[in-house]
């Protein structure tokens, strides 16, 4: 698969991912923020939170679960891009935040809050 269709395909289930998450009362506020630490796929709010969402992607289970992707080293990323977020659209890192990532198998969606 070339790096275009991962593109397309990404943009499809982070849109699927989007419509999912304003059907459990998530107010998007941002989707694909980049900054020079990485990219967030979803910002939210729900419940008083700003909720930073990594979307992942996975046909089937035979590479592992979509949730398994997202390492120490991605989480990382998306700490530091979350705090970039923060700063530069709040003025501070103090406001409540979690880490959510949906997880999607096929056509199968799965919500797993706070993360990380």
């Amino acid at each position: 698969m070339g790096r275009i269709n991962k593109r397309e395909t990404g943009r499809e289930y982070e849109q699927k991912a989007a419509d999912f998450l304003r059907g459990r009362g998530y107010k998007i506020i941002k989707q694909n923020y980049y900054c020079h630490y990485g990219e967030i796929d979803i910002i939210a709010e729900e419940g008083g939170y700003t909720i930073f969402v990594e979307v992942k992607y996975r046909k089937n289970g035979m590479s592992g679960s979509p949730e398994e992707a997202v390492n120490h080293i991605k989480r990382q990323h998306i700490r530091q891009a979350a705090m970039d977020f923060l700063v530069k659209n709040y003025g501070t890192e103090e406001i409540p935040c979690r880490f959510d990532i949906v997880a999607i198998t096929g056509n199968q969606i799965h919500l797993i809050k706070n993360a990380f």
